[in-house]
This record gives C-alpha cells, structure tokens and sequence, in this order.
C-alpha cells in the first residue's frame, strides 16, 4: 500500500508557522474548526503539534494577560513536540493504524524532515472499509458464480 495514496498533501493542510502569534494561530484554528494543528518552520521541516488546550493552558499559567499578550506569544511557546510524531514517506500501514488509534493524524515528513503533508483517521477508516466492500463483493461474486 503506498501512502501517498492517503496523503493529504501540505497544499491542502491547515498548518502554523513556529513564529505565528497566538492570536493568529488561535483565529487559524478557529476559522477551519480544527482543534490541533500541525507547526513547521521557516524552511518547512515540522517541529510539532499545537492544540487548543496547548493555548489554553499557556494563557492560564502565564502571569501577563494584557491585550498585547495575544501577539507578543508565539505559537513555538507552546508546540508540543511529543505530541503527534511525524513518520517518513515510507511508513508501513501498520506503523500508521497505530498511530492514528491514538491521534486525529499523521504528520508525514520526507528525508529531510521537511513536512510533506498528513493522514488522517479518516483516511484510513475510508481505504479499510474500501477494501473490506471489495473483499465482500469478490467473496459474493465468487459464490454466485460456483
């Protein structure tokens, strides 16, 4: 199975620049309804995943919440690196099941590092269930025709 066929490519991806204010990375997340999204830096390799609660929790344990704070902040303050690790370009399924059991998605890198795109659960469910509707209609096909 190549994984470029659940690839939802950079172009398409909702994503945040290390240097992006929490202001601007909050109203990005807002404005597409995500609740984590990945970060990359200025030459495109992922450093991490921020989310919500990352937010959250910045604003709650720092001691300055002035109107400026919102754009003094910078969404690499608060991007968990740990959170959401990147598999390279020729990650086998398997890596990628277990993966997505336990995130929305999968960042995707390419030999640099340099962040490519993501997969998400929903792809995945899609193409096994696509695979499974095959196997019953081959296994159905087969009988009828004995």
């Amino acid at each position: 199975m190549n994984l470029f066929y659940l690839l939802k490519p950079k172009a398409t991806v909702v994503y945040l620049d290390k240097n992006a204010t929490l202001r601007s990375g909050l109203s990005a997340m807002r404005q597409h309804g995500y609740t984590a999204v990945p970060v990359i830096d200025e030459s495109g390799e992922y450093i991490g995943t921020v989310s919500e609660g990352d937010f959250l929790w910045h604003v709650l344990e720092s001691p300055r919440l002035s109107g400026s704070f919102w754009d003094q902040c910078h969404v690499i303050d608060i991007v968990n690196e740990e959170r959401n690790r990147p598999v390279k370009s020729d990650v086998g399924m398997e890596e990628l099941l277990l993966r997505v059991m336990d995130q929305n998605f999968v960042p995707v890198v390419d030999d640099r590092s340099t962040f490519i795109g993501i997969i998400t659960r929903k792809a995945i469910i899609q193409y096994f269930y696509e695979k499974e509707k095959q196997q019953l209609s081959r296994e159905k096909s087969d009988g009828v025709e004995t």
